[in-house]
């Protein structure tokens, strides 16, 4: 099923399904897809920020180095170790940080359990206000630079406050480096990966409507990742979505 263009829907209709796509990625991923001592939760407030999904290790089963075989603690034939091969793949180190401030926040959860990765879908409100737009770019980077991977989907072409697209503000605020955006394809996935040592890896792939989408890795540590079942999520999720407001999108 091809990637919608989401911008001939309300704003409001869309939310239902934004957070029907969040529910059911959550349960792709707990459905075999992680392996053992990882699960997602949709909606889990770790403050100061507040992602879609959040993939968390339980305290007594921390994740585990790559030297495992077959897989995490050898549980789970679902993940896989780097490299992944993306239509873009950058490197670079994070460029300096200032002494204090918001990026020193600890993100945990409230029982103690360590945040390993974010899944983010963005939304029309995301950028429709200036302060929107910066907390989710700033959660991003955030979360980037305390060693939490990020999967980013952007569902909607640029805007005023990101005209060469997302992927490009995150990269030029966490690393101060520019990135090109694809003239073509104007929609974004990107999964960011925290290397350690204030080095970042972003692996795009730029989309536009009509384009299947990307199974994109969620990487649970610096190597190893799981693929997130983009395309089988959102069919799910279509199938659900009131038909009145599938015809508006569909809508030549």
């Amino acid at each position: 099923m091809p990637m919608h263009d989401w911008t001939k829907l309300d704003p409001n209709d869309y939310h239902d399904f934004h957070y029907s796509w969040i529910a059911a990625i959550k349960s792709a991923l707990n459905d075999g897809i992680l392996p053992a001592g990882y699960f997602a939760m949709a909606d889990h407030t770790t403050p100061p920020v507040i992602p879609d999904v959040v993939t968390l290790s339980l305290p007594d089963e921390f994740p585990p180095s790559s030297s495992h075989q077959n897989g995490m603690n050898g549980s789970s034939k679902s993940v896989a170790v780097a490299p992944f091969k993306s239509t873009i793949t950058a490197t670079a180190p994070g460029k300096a940080r200032r002494a204090a401030g918001r990026w020193r926040v600890a993100i945990r959860h409230a029982r103690n359990r360590h945040i390993v990765a974010v899944i983010e879908i963005v939304s029309p409100s995301n950028k429709s206000r200036k302060p929107d737009f910066a907390d989710l770019i700033g959660k991003t980077v955030q979360l980037l630079r305390q060693g939490i991977h990020v999967l980013l989907i952007d569902p909607f072409p640029p805007t005023a406050r990101d005209p060469e697209g997302i992927h490009a503000i995150v990269w030029k605020e966490l690393t101060g480096k520019l990135s090109r955006p694809s003239q073509q394809k104007p929609l974004t996935v990107a999964s960011y990966v925290a290397l350690g040592g204030s080095t970042f890896t972003a692996h795009v792939e730029p989309l536009e409507v009509g384009d299947k989408l990307p199974e994109m890795p969620l990487f649970l540590t610096d190597e190893e990742y799981v693929e997130v079942p983009l395309e089988r999520t959102y069919q799910l999720t279509w199938q659900g979505f009131p038909a009145p407001l599938r015809r508006l999108v569909e809508a030549l």
